[in-house]
């Protein structure tokens, strides 16, 4: 199974899409940007989950696919 994340960066200014919590697999300016694209990489690997991040790193929604 891959783990997914929506994770602020370190000053919330972008929005960053990890996989395994470790490797950057892209940027948004957007959350509602890095969230859809998130969505669509745990699609496309099920079984897979998704976990959103809010501004202080607290996980507010999980997903499974």
């Amino acid at each position: 199974m891959k783990f997914y994340s929506v994770t602020p960066n370190q000053d919330v200014t972008a929005w960053i899409v990890k996989l395994e919590d470790v490797a950057p697999e892209s940027e948004f300016e957007a959350k509602d940007d890095a969230i859809a694209k998130a969505r669509e990489l745990a699609q496309e690997n099920t079984p897979s989950t998704l976990s959103i991040l809010d501004n202080e790193h607290n996980v507010v929604k999980k997903e499974r696919f």
